[in-house]
């Protein structure tokens, strides 16, 4: 079983983003490698206090977490570290929390030193999905133009870091002298400079290049949500890890069915006659077509509840339902034979509206639905 997230960093719910970032630097300091060498109890804190800083750093995760626990990020692709991250993606991410500690670099059992590897950059993307498509999920295919390094680069150790990545400064203080390390400017903290620089690629190596993509996504995603495809970013120069394509998706409104987080909503016309005499709709679900009975006497604003047949949850703690509200549809032009049937029925009992007590008003029935 995991541990609560915010037990492992020790901190409240109600912790700020400065005292998160804060009890992270604290435990991972007191767990990193360097100052635990061999000791893979230590590793694994280290490991459990980066998963738990990567969720409650990020504002929309941290929510999720909030309202669902670890099964926020369950069924993969969305959020948390989805099987987890090594050291190098780690330090990666977060290496500059550490600052100036453990001698500018980041050392792995026995203390020698290794610098932090180069991340390429992230690229980010748009996604269109119908309704459909958010109902089953589904496997999109994009072309994406990312940097890679050119065919035939080769890179040999920075001399101004000696491979390093950064740079010692020492600063003569009031209080001693105080050693603080910098990105190195020459390699961006790679440790590599470019050896052979293959014609028509950057200063760095690295040319574009279009490639296709497949994306998966999952059903119940909701507009604006951020996916993550890991390692399909912008490679990084040397031996550095390539960033990601962070994938934002955008919904498309359906025509007739209207969504509200994972409930549909549908608008079912019915005339005079059907609500009086009752009738039988066919509905187009988009998982199937549906045949909805309407009892005789229905009343305009009546609310049916398909149960189940609304979006499955991202988080898989079930699927929402599908409303359909009721209209009685009112004659906008009247025959001659029409109009002397209604004026003849305009004071007959039974089309004298008369509601009980069980003929609950709109905003009842709404409220019923989400009880």
């Amino acid at each position: 079983m995991k541990r609560d997230y915010y037990e492992v960093l020790g901190v409240s719910k109600s912790a700020s983003a400065v005292e998160i970032k804060k009890a992270y630097r604290k435990k991972a300091i007191e767990s990193h490698p360097d100052k635990n060498p061999g000791d893979k109890k230590a590793e694994e804190r280290f490991k459990e206090a980066a998963e738990a800083y990567e969720v409650l750093s990020d504002e929309n995760k941290k929510a999720r977490y909030d309202q669902y626990g670890h099964s926020a990020f369950e069924g993969g692709g969305y959020g948390g570290f989805g099987g987890g991250m090594n050291m190098d993606d780690i330090f990666s991410q977060f290496g500059d929390i550490f600052g100036g500690h453990f001698g500018g670099g980041f050392g792995f059992g026995g203390g020698s030193s290794r610098q932090a590897r180069v991340k390429g950059s992230n690229l980010r993307i748009r996604v269109k999905l119908e309704l459909q498509d958010i109902l089953n999920g589904v496997e999109k295919k994009v072309k994406v133009k990312r940097m890679v390094k050119a065919k035939g680069v080769t890179y040999k150790t920075c001399s101004s870091c000696n491979g390093q990545g950064q740079v010692l400064r020492v600063t003569n203080t009031i209080l001693g002298r105080m050693q603080t390390a910098t990105t190195c400017s020459t390699c961006q903290g790679s440790g590599k400079i470019v050896d052979n620089r293959p014609k028509n690629s950057d200063a760095n190596g690295m040319i574009q290049h279009e490639e296709t993509v497949s994306i998966n996504i999952p059903a119940g995603v909701t507009d604006g949500v951020q996916l993550k495809v890991a390692g399909k970013g912008n490679e990084a120069p040397g031996d550095g890890i390539p960033g990601d394509i962070l994938v934002v998706v955008q919904e498309i409104p359906h025509d007739k069915l209207k969504r509200e987080g994972n409930n549909l909503h549908y608008d079912m016309y019915i005339s005079f006659s059907e609500a009086a005499l009752g009738t039988t709709k066919e509905i187009d679900t988009l998982t199937g077509i549906v045949r909805l009975k309407v009892e005789e006497g229905t009343q305009s604003g009546k609310i049916l509840r398909l149960k189940g047949k609304g979006v499955e949850s991202l988080e898989r703690y079930g699927k929402g339902d599908l409303l359909v509200h009721v209209n009685v549809w009112t004659p906008q032009k009247l025959s001659r034979n029409q109009r002397d049937f209604f004026e003849k029925m305009i004071d007959d009992e039974n089309f004298v509206p008369n509601p009980s007590e069980k003929e609950k008003s709109f905003f009842d029935k709404v409220k019923d639905m989400f009880l």
